[in-house]
Formats: structure tokens, C-alpha cells, sequence
């Protein structure tokens, strides 16, 4: 499967998912004008990945400084096809960085791992620069 790589803008994340690797980053701000259309292609590819039966860890690093209220239920979508993928046997890690002085940010992580037991979910807090 062919790796998805979608370069950052001012308003979207750079997505980099090395499915050979089994990695996948989420990087920058998240407000784009349709967050669904965004997104939509992105979980594709991710559920077409997780769909192939494979016993390697899966490692996710999301790192977004900003995200609006339509993203959030994006990521909720995609996270929730990970968490399928782990209740199903797959080894899934999620790393959840976050400044450490943004506490909606760090809320949003705790959620996560509440609403997806399945996970393991790791939270970084990362100084501002």
C-alpha cells in the first residue's frame, strides 16, 4: 500500500502516514473550510490500511496545537477506526502531544483514552517554543 503524505497549510496538518512503517503523524493546526472533505479521504486510506490483516504495532503520533469543533469529530472518526482495528487484535499505541499549558488540548486526550480503552494512549506535554 502506497504511503499518504499531505503537506501542512495554514489551516490543515500535515498528515504522514508510512503505512510500510506502520506509523502515522498528525502535525500543525486543524480548522480547514470542510473538515469532513479533509478528512474523508484520509480515513479511507487508513481503514483500507487497517483493513489488511497484519500483527505489526501501529504507532500514531498526533501533535495539533489547534483544532476546531469540526475536526474534532474527524479525529473522533479516525481514532474510532483504530480503536476497531485494536479491539480486533492490532496493537495500536497513540501518542498525544500537547503544550503543556493548554489544558482543552490535554482534556481532549484524556477523553480519548476513556472513550477508547482499546488504545494505548500516551500523553506528552510538549513546552511552547
Amino acid at each position: 500500500m502506497d504511503n499518504l503524505y499531505i503537506a501542512p497549510t495554514p489551516s490543515s496538518p500535515e498528515v504522514d502516514f508510512q503505512f510500510h512503517a506502520h506509523t502515522l503523524h498528525l502535525r500543525g493546526e486543524s480548522y480547514p473550510e470542510n473538515a469532513a472533505a479533509f478528512y474523508s479521504g484520509i480515513i479511507a486510506r487508513l481503514r483500507d490500511y487497517l483493513a489488511q490483516p497484519q500483527d505489526q504495532r501501529i504507532e500514531v503520533h498526533i501533535a495539533l496545537a489547534y483544532f476546531n469543533s469540526s475536526s474534532t469529530k474527524m479525529l473522533f472518526n479516525l481514532i474510532e477506526a483504530l480503536s476497531e482495528a485494536a479491539e480486533a487484535g492490532r496493537e495500536v499505541a497513540l501518542h498525544w502531544y500537547y503544550d503543556e499549558e493548554d489544558d482543552t488540548i490535554c482534556e481532549f486526550g484524556q477523553e480519548l483514552c476513556d472513550d477508547f480503552p482499546a488504545i494505548g494512549l500516551r500523553s506528552h506535554p510538549v513546552r511552547a517554543a
